[in-house]
């Protein structure tokens, strides 16, 4: 992503609003608060995935800056799923949406890398 004004906003506001749906003080949410929230987060996820997509690689070092943010963005990804997954599993209690969403960050890397090997 280019460091553009707009970008940053969206970005941001996406992460707020993702804070947000946390709930963490407990004091507001009501389900049409929470509907429209939810809402948000998908209008501003949209947005932020369109930059992504539109992201172009403008030299070899670029390449290299974007390849080290998705293996970065993916690791942290699956360590946070790992994690609360063994935190979960202390409780007897595995969310199946943790194990789904690992799966499929997992069979999307390996997917892509083959396919890539290949094309590219």
């Amino acid at each position: 992503m280019k460091n553009n004004l707009t970008e940053s906003i969206i970005t941001g506001a996406l992460i707020l609003i993702a804070i947000l749906l946390l709930n963490p003080f407990h004091f507001w949410m009501p389900d049409m608060m929470v509907m429209g929230m939810l809402t948000c987060a998908l209008v501003f996820f949209g947005i932020f995935a369109s930059f992504i997509l539109r992201e172009k690689k403008v030299d070899e070092r670029d390449d290299v800056h974007r390849a080290l943010a998705g293996r970065n963005a993916f690791l942290a990804g699956t360590t946070i799923l790992m994690f609360g997954i063994v935190v979960h599993g202390y409780t007897h209690s595995v969310d199946p949406w943790l194990v789904v969403a690992l799966i499929v960050m997992i069979l999307v890397k390996i997917i892509t890398r083959i396919w890539s090997d290949k094309n590219l």
